[in-house]
């Protein structure tokens, strides 16, 4: 399969482009990574170098790759960290332009705002961008368990509550998102030992849990590579179950050996074989 993705850029670590580009080439697949910022490392570190790549060149280099003819050959568009308003409109006008030459192919919007542990870190109204012109024209839409409480305003502390908070994100205008997968939810009424993701239709939902890995400080991009491989994985001809338990195995292994080699980054490199082929499978059950 083909993606474009639109994200962020790190010399030094793996988040944004760097953290789903190399998991999809593992799989297979291409990528046409298109880089919405370029800087020295990730800002959970406190202090990078680097700057946001202007509105204007991120949108030259996509209308490059459109005058090859090849957005009818693409099957996804991954889009994450928007860092202005201008850009925003950069990622709406992609999408339009992707679908216009293939009808077929799938927008996932990870909803980049912040965390649990940070807060929201992007610049004010990038939240209303994402809850009112992106999520509703996204096939897919992967926010974490702050993003989801942040977007639709409600506390979500049991499965109920994440059921029911997931589901506003699925009705917009004409239509909304086909399904919303919540890339990591930690929820009162479940064991502390573990994490879930969580992925919800309109009328069906599906879980899966995994071990809580625990890091003195956690690795970063962890959401953007489980929106990469699920999206490949389900468009690719896996139910939402399958896609749902392959994108957690494989994470739950690159993430065991992060750990094990006692690094902060991601080991996606060190961790390739186990990514394709996770030692540990997990499966998803349906709710």
């Amino acid at each position: 399969m083909r993606f474009l993705s639109l994200q962020s850029h790190v010399a030094y670590g793996y988040v944004g482009n760097r953290a789903a580009t190399f998991p999809l080439q593992r799989l297979g697949h291409e990528v046409w990574a298109v880089n919405t910022v370029e800087f020295s490392n990730h800002t959970g570190y406190g202090a990078w170098r680097g700057r946001a790549a202007s509105a204007e060149q991120v949108a030259e280099i996509v209308q490059g790759i459109e005058a090859l003819g090849q957005f009818s050959r693409c099957d996804g568009l991954l889009t994450g960290y928007v860092g202005d308003a201008a850009l925003a409109d950069v990622v709406l006008d992609t999408a339009r332009r992707v679908r216009a030459a293939n009808p077929r192919a799938v927008w996932c919007c990870d909803p980049v705002l912040g965390d649990i542990d940070t807060g929201i870190y992007v610049k004010p109204g990038i939240d209303a961008f994402f809850r009112d012109r992106a999520i509703p024209a996204a096939d897919l839409v992967t926010p974490n368990h702050f993003e989801l409480e942040h977007l639709t305003g409600r506390t979500v502390s049991t499965m109920s509550e994440a059921l029911s908070a997931a589901r506003t994100l699925l009705r917009g205008e004409p239509r909304g998102p086909r399904l919303a997968l919540i890339t990591s939810l930690r929820r009162a009424d479940a064991s502390a030992d573990t994490i879930e993701m969580v992925a919800v239709t309109p009328d069906a939902a599906w879980r899966v849990a995994t071990p809580m890995i625990g890091f003195e400080i956690a690795p970063n991009g962890t959401g953007d590579a489980v929106a990469a491989l699920f999206t490949a994985h389900w468009i690719g001809g896996d139910d939402v179950a399958d896609a749902l338990g392959k994108a957690a195995s494989s994470i739950f292994a690159v993430l065991e050996a992060t750990q094990a080699m006692g690094e902060r980054e991601l080991q996606l490199v060190a961790a390739q074989d186990r990514l394709v082929a996770p030692p540990r499978a997990f499966k998803a059950e349906k709710l």
